[in-house]
């Protein structure tokens, strides 16, 4: 197991998961591609052990036997042997994806697991690109879905669909506050706001940081959505919703993820780059960012004044009512 090549496989990297693929198939995949690339590498030298071998003694007219001293390789760390070298290793999944959700997801290799978790701990925020459809809904907010409604959607503006999405951002970042547990009256409030780090401290329901639309033509239109404790099917709820406030309907048809904390889709690799020499590659351009993101992230804070955790759906500013789009629950990532 000394391999150079597991040696450098310790850490993160990301890969593009394409739409249609289960994030646990997408894991195993690459635990394949990995194990393959390992025992291809040429192997150790092996090692040599004194063997006495039974013989003619040289120059004898009688042909006396004796024993010489050899050296010979041993053969029981060989392939032939043995077996493969690698026949499993820890591979860990960041924030999941559902089968129809595509875009950036986080692995980790090795000791990368533990860095995973840190990183995990620090609430990074996410982002993905959302596309909706405007004038029918279905019962699971997707457009492949069963059909229950359909409407008109003449009346709606993009002026009206950013309209409401200032409303959702705002209750949101309001709710965000509310489970950062920062005094809000602090210095250091005041300096994480500055530099973009209040975020909830502990599990909360889905909290949308940031929302914009990207691109109106009906019935068409996509988002960009900044989010943190989510899932992919709250999202998708998320596009039924706004339909609603719009006075028509809206499914989804596409959930991308574009960001996952430090990871963009520039680092995602793609399915013909999943082997043992572009992730290697990709663990230790990354392995710096990640350090450097988790000290910014974990420093300890002093003076920090604890709140108590929200009341919940009652308290003002709460994402459960009314543009808070709906009760979200738990969130599972």
């Amino acid at each position: 197991m000394g391999s150079p090549g597991l040696a450098r496989l310790h850490g993160l990297f990301a890969v593009y998961k394409p739409p249609g693929l289960k994030w646990l198939h997408l894991r195993d995949t690459i635990e394949m591609q990995l194990l393959k690339g390992l025992n291809a590498c040429k192997p150790p030298t092996p090692k040599q052990r004194v063997r006495f071998l039974l013989g003619p003694m040289e120059g004898s007219e009688e042909k006396e036997l004796t024993l010489t001293a050899t050296s010979v390789p041993t053969l029981t760390n060989h392939p032939l042997v043995r077996g493969p070298a690698f026949t499993s290793l820890k591979i860990g999944v960041g924030h999941r994806l559902d089968v129809q959700a595509s875009g950036v997801l986080v692995l980790a290799v090795g000791h990368g697991c533990r860095l995973l978790t840190d990183l995990y701990d620090t609430h990074l925020t996410k982002a993905y690109t959302v596309r909706g459809l405007l004038g029918k809904a279905t019962d699971n907010f997707q457009e492949d879905g069963r059909l229950v409604e359909k409407t008109t959607y003449d009346h709606v503006t993009r002026e009206k669909l950013e309209r409401i999405l200032s409303v959702i951002q705002g209750s949101h970042q309001k709710a965000l506050v509310m489970y950062s547990n920062l005094d809000l009256q602090s210095q250091e409030a005041y300096e994480m706001a500055v530099r973009g780090l209040i975020r909830p401290m502990s599990k909360s329901p889905m909290l949308i940081s940031g929302v914009r639309c990207l691109r109106f033509e009906p019935p068409e239109f996509l988002l960009e959505v900044q989010c943190v404790h989510e899932t992919q099917q709250q999202l998708r709820k998320l596009v039924h919703e706004i339909g609603l406030e719009l006075k028509t309907t809206a499914v989804c048809s596409r959930v991308r993820r574009t960001r996952d904390g430090l990871f963009t889709l520039d680092d995602a690799l793609l399915r013909t780059q999943w082997d043992l020499q572009n992730i290697q590659e990709a663990i230790q351009a990354a392995a710096p960012r990640v350090v450097a993101e988790l000290e910014k992230n974990l420093r300890p804070h002093s003076g920090t004044q604890q709140l108590p955790g929200p009341a919940g759906p009652q308290g003002s500013g709460h994402p459960d009512s009314a543009l808070g789009l709906g009760c979200w629950g738990q969130a599972g990532q």
